[in-house]
């Protein structure tokens, strides 16, 4: 697919009731129901037998991002409601692993509920012991605005600070407020860096028993991390996609997850939309490294459409970072990208696709569709028919890659 095609995005509409969307998780992660497309058949399971759907061999990737607690919630000396929510770090630096250690004050872009009701001034918050949060608006940025945190307790970090904070920030389209259960369960059991204000919710269904049972099939694990934005939500509200604007994300990328790919001789499974537009990322990183020894890591959305791009093997674009990473003696690698996937895209890393039931004209569904192909049609109206609970807290499926022969 070139940029120029147009894609309709009412093509990639469905009915989803409200009733459908998940309020609350299943008791058990992993008693979710797991929805499996292989070729043109469907077939109906549990999430705790998925070893069962997958090849011996081979890996998986997970995204190992963990979700802060971004949502906060003032009171005005009128009693009037004030909630932010962080999106992304401005100052002292926009890298999320080094603004989370960061003291006294940061700058985060934030949105603002009833920003009609606090145009100036501090407020503050009383935290977990003497010491209280203060905030103050300092600006505005692409239809966000500037907050300014600082606290009375030197010592602590941000990451400290909304710890004690900061709520739980469920989706949009759960409409209830965060209890004391989605603090656990509105985020991985492999969640390790602070960084991502929405779950990578494929991996919220993984359990000790599940990785036990796909260890049994010599699977091998392995991780990125992106640290997933409030963008994810977004809806594509114009109705030629390529009016729509990607929302960057921060990726980090290891030495080790590089070489083992590299190593891997069987197939290899993206646990989630997060992991697999990753590892996509890192294949056009590779590409641009071709072209300039020098690139900067940094993907944007309609790169991979453009006509003049070099189509290189996995194995040499992969090489081409392990090179450029030997010359700065790095470990990891850090990135970001705002790569969209469309209808028409050819994947290059991943031969199969682990994620949930997303929103109707999403860009989530889109890269299901361009991964699954018209099948993803039959597929949700299989699990609408069947009871299949929907979006973060919902149900799940397996696609394998409409050229993957088991």
């Amino acid at each position: 697919m070139r940029q120029k095609e147009f894609i309709n995005i009412e093509d990639y509409n469905y009915d989803l009731p409200q009733g459908r969307i998940a309020e609350y998780p299943v008791e058990q992660r992993d008693q979710s129901q797991l929805l499996v497309m292989e070729s043109e058949s469907i077939s109906f399971d549990h999430f705790y037998n998925i070893h069962e759907h997958i090849p011996s061999g081979g890996m998986m990737v997970f995204n190992n991002t963990k979700v802060i607690r971004a949502r906060l919630v003032f009171r005005k000396e009128t009693g009037a409601r004030i909630e932010i929510f962080c999106l992304e770090a401005v100052e002292p630096s926009a890298e999320i692993n080094i603004a989370f250690e960061c003291g006294s004050p940061v700058v985060w872009k934030c949105l603002i509920g009833n920003a009609k009701k606090w145009r100036s001034g501090r407020l503050e918050m009383q935290l977990d012991d003497d010491s209280k949060l203060f905030v103050e608006r300092v600006g505005g940025a692409d239809g966000a605005f500037l907050v300014m945190f600082s606290w009375d307790e030197q010592g602590r970090s941000f990451a400290d600070i909304i710890e004690a904070a900061g709520n739980v920030p469920l989706p949009p389209y759960i409409e209830r407020e965060a209890e004391e259960d989605d603090i656990q369960r509105y985020q991985t059991i492999y969640a390790r860096h602070d960084g991502s204000v929405a779950a990578p919710t494929a991996g919220l269904h993984f359990t000790e028993e599940v990785f036990r049972n796909l260890k049994e099939k010599k699977l091998s694990f392995d991780n990125v991390t992106l640290h997933v934005g409030a963008g994810t939500f977004k809806p594509v509200s114009n109705s030629d996609i390529r009016d729509h604007e990607m929302h960057m994300e921060q990726i980090i990328i290891s030495r080790q997850l590089i070489a083992s790919i590299l190593n891997n001789s069987g197939h290899l499974t993206a646990v989630g939309t997060t992991s697999m537009r990753t590892l996509e990322s890192l294949y056009w990183y590779g590409v641009m490294l071709e072209k300039d020894k020098d690139a900067v890591f940094s993907i944007s959305q309609w790169f991979p459409y453009q006509d003049d791009n070099l189509i290189l093997s996995k194995e040499k674009a992969l090489q081409n970072i392990l090179e450029r990473m030997q010359v700065g003696q790095a470990d990891v690698i850090a990135g970001d990208t705002s790569l969209i996937i469309v209808p028409g895209y050819k994947f290059h890393i991943a031969d199969i696709l682990i994620t949930n039931f997303h929103m109707p004209k999403s860009t989530l569904l889109l890269l299901v569709a361009a991964f699954a192909g018209e099948r993803w049609k039959q597929a949700y109206e299989q699990a609408l028919k069947n009871d299949f609970r929907f979006l973060s807290y919902g149900d799940s499926c397996l696609f394998y890659r409409t050229d993957y022969k088991l």
